[in-house]
């Protein structure tokens, strides 16, 4: 893959001065995810946590991981590793900005991954569908796991995506030889004529091209891009020994939400069918490990755990007390969730620090009767990305 695009308009577009007045977080990598997801909520983060940044770019899964393990006084070494030496230097000028120890700045490509492992967890967000051979890059993050270890991912998905290919077909065809900021002028000049029926002007789940050059460039006139079905990447991943341990948002591939799954069909046919229902998905995103290693999926939390939402809770307390709807919105899905009204109480104390074992006690809750009422929360919140579990304190 060339580092043209990415030395001309690094990418996503970020200045390093924006760090002293917000931090970017999302998924996957924010620590509580990862613990959740691959640790089953119970790793020790007394203990050092050894992650690589494969793929970095500018820098917002480096920065999310850094930050939040450095304010919660876990021990870490985060490695970050990419081609492009203009997105590097953002990268570590934001890591400056907010005077973070414990990471280290590679320049090179996340095919030699393997020789710089092994390593507790491995982000690989936006990269491998630019790469001529995404499996061989997987292998190659595989072999820089340390045992039950995981890798966080976000690939393009297809039908989220509708008419970006087309275009970028298009342009390849006509700028071959420009340099980047030619193709990117002549192909502003030619989007202004794209009619109104083509699929890519129909299609709301496409923003990046308007908001900064780096993001038309990298939607519109990326060298070398693919999408993924579902169940290509499923296979992807088994071509590369490793297995899906869980999507961040698993509604989103859940059939029986749309309709009755028929009885013949296999867990990776209904996802890829629910993939198509949905038709609105753009990337897909989600944890994986080695086959044999998976860590088994959180179904009924033991009283140790320590619950944490990504959202306000009291918003969340007052609506489920009210008896309305929680709406969350997940890549263009509406999901409506209707929780009893005794949950109330029990979601006004999930504030980052508490077991569940404590909770159940401040509720006045016996441990059947908790265990009950929490089944129902954690099924609800967890399949849309809302809950998460970790003893790394909220700071």
């Amino acid at each position: 893959m060339s580092t043209d695009q990415y030395d001309a308009y690094p990418y996503p577009a970020r200045d390093p001065k924006d760090e002293r007045k917000r931090l970017v977080t999302g998924s996957p990598s924010h620590p509580r995810e990862i613990d959740t997801h691959l640790f089953g909520g119970k790793r020790d983060w007394r203990k050092p946590f050894r992650a690589l940044v494969a793929g970095g770019g500018t820098g917002d899964a480096l920065v999310q991981m850094a930050q939040v393990l450095h304010a919660s006084k876990a021990p870490y070494e985060i490695t970050y590793l990419d081609l492009s030496s203009s997105a590097r230097a953002i990268a570590e000028a934001r890591i400056k900005e907010r005077r973070l120890p414990g990471v280290t700045f590679k320049t090179g490509s996340l095919l030699e991954a393997d020789a710089l492992g092994p390593f507790d967890y491995i982000d690989c967000c936006g990269v491998l569908h630019h790469l001529e051979d995404p499996v061989a890059g997987l292998r190659a993050l595989e072999g820089a796991l340390a045992p039950g270890a995981g890798i966080g991912f976000m690939v393009y998905a297809p039908y989220g995506r509708s008419g970006v290919y087309p275009l970028q077909d298009a342009f390849r065809g006509l700028f071959k030889g420009l340099s980047p900021s030619d193709r990117l002028a002549r192909a502003k000049e030619i989007m202004g004529k794209v009619p109104e029926g083509h699929p890519f002007r129909r299609n709301p789940h496409l923003g990046d091209h308007l908001r900064d050059e780096a993001g038309f460039y990298d939607l519109l006139l990326h060298e070398q891009d693919r999408a993924f079905a579902v169940d290509e990447w499923i296979g992807a991943l088994g071509d590369a020994g490793l297995a899906l341990t869980n999507w961040v948002a698993p509604a989103l591939y859940d059939l029986s939400m749309i309709t009755p799954p028929p009885e013949h069909l296999g867990e990776v046919e209904a996802m890829a069918l629910a993939e198509k229902l949905r038709g609105s998905l753009t990337k897909h995103l989600g944890y994986a490990q080695r086959a044999g290693e998976r860590t088994a999926p959180l179904t009924a939390p033991s009283m140790s755990l320590v619950p944490h939402l990504d959202a306000p809770r009291k918003d969340v307390a007052q609506a489920v007390a009210a008896g309305k709807q929680l709406q969350i919105k997940v890549q263009g899905v509406t999901f409506r969730l209707k929780l009893p009204q005794s949950a109330a109480g029990i979601l006004a104390r999930v504030n980052g620090q508490s077991a569940l074992g404590d909770i159940a006690g401040a509720v006045s809750l016996d441990a059947v009767r908790f265990q009950a009422l929490w089944v129902k929360i954690h099924a609800a919140l967890m399949a849309t990305g809302t809950l998460t579990y970790s003893s790394l304190k909220a700071r």
